[in-house]
């Protein structure tokens, strides 16, 4: 009995001594196998694709070069007061409001707000947003009210944003 009792406590402190820590280590290097070969099977596919990755990559760049064109900039600005003026009196409206407010800045860009309240009919308003979404330079149009105004004619406030690059700021502080 003594022999069989020995016998025991040698198989478990044997196991707890020698083999628990080999399983557990085998169960981590097994995990990181899984991850490795996930990565692997990332790279393979990265790099059996580079050259369409390339492709894409240079058309995306070719893309956001062309959009930043469509951003005014700083001395471009007060041009767009012009053509908004332009394309709502060719709309046939009046305007009451045509203000900058503050600059917004943002972590890539400066966004620049312009109120706008103007008189007309309904009809000319549409014709004046679709005028000022045809614009070369990007204006986005938020926060838009019409209401009545006087003798039959109706009141549009409405604010137009446009964006500057704020790496052309840096730029244009660096000269």
């Amino acid at each position: 009995a003594l022999a069989v009792f020995v016998g025991i406590i040698v198989l478990v402190l044997s196991y707890n001594m020698l083999v628990s820590d080999k399983i557990t280590r085998l169960d981590n290097v097994q995990k990181e196998e899984i991850k490795l070969k996930e990565q692997y099977e990332f790279k393979y596919h990265t790099s059996a694709n580079l050259e369409l990755f390339r492709a894409q990559i240079e058309e995306a760049e070719t893309l956001f070069a062309q959009q930043l064109k469509s951003l005014p900039n700083s001395h471009e600005t007060p041009g767009l007061l012009d053509d908004i003026t332009f394309v709502g009196t060719t709309s046939g409206l009046n305007f009451n409001t045509l203000n900058w407010q503050p600059a917004i800045t943002k972590e890539i860009y400066i966004e620049l707000p312009i109120d706008i309240e103007v008189i007309g009919n309904y009809h000319d308003f549409g014709e004046f947003v679709s005028k000022i979404a045809g614009l070369p330079r990007i204006v986005t149009v938020h926060d838009f009210t019409v209401r009545k105004a006087q003798a039959g004619e109706l009141s549009l406030s409405l604010q137009a944003k446009t964006y500057r690059y704020r790496e052309t700021e840096a730029k244009a502080a660096a000269k």
